[in-house]
């Protein structure tokens, strides 16, 4: 395994604690009131879908950086987790920027659309270097 990928593993671990610290952090904020929100302008509630959506995606982008690098020696398995990251910090910037989840804005939807492309993009690689 290359340590470009090495360092975008680690990198995408460190986000999704980071957005989990988040969470955390506005339920101290919050005290004792609502900590279930359904308001899609709470700051709670973006917090919690931020690391939420995050962690629905990157433990499998992570299994698949981590078989295509097992598979593979090639330069393709950088460039696509670097995209990894790349996508999946614009994700959580766009997320936690928002005014409220109602709205799509368009971090958000280069985010969500790059992860799907990636995703993809590395199942096929992994199914390839077999």
């Amino acid at each position: 395994m290359s340590a470009i990928t090495v360092i975008c593993i680690a990198l995408l671990g460190i986000l999704l604690f980071l957005l989990g610290a988040n969470v955390t952090r506005n339920r101290a904020i919050r005290g004792a009131g609502n900590q279930l929100p359904t308001d899609p302008a709470d700051p709670l509630l973006i917090a919690v879908r931020a690391h939420g959506n995050a962690a629905e995606y990157i433990p499998t982008m992570i299994a698949l950086l981590v078989v295509c690098s097992a598979l593979s020696s090639s330069w393709v398995v950088d460039v696509l987790a670097v995209a990894c990251v790349v996508v999946r910090f614009t994700h959580a910037v766009g997320m936690l920027r928002s005014r409220t989840l109602a709205s799509y804005g368009q971090l958000r939807a280069i985010g969500a659309s790059g992860t799907y492309l990636v995703g993809v993009a590395l199942g096929v690689t992994a199914l390839a270097t077999i």
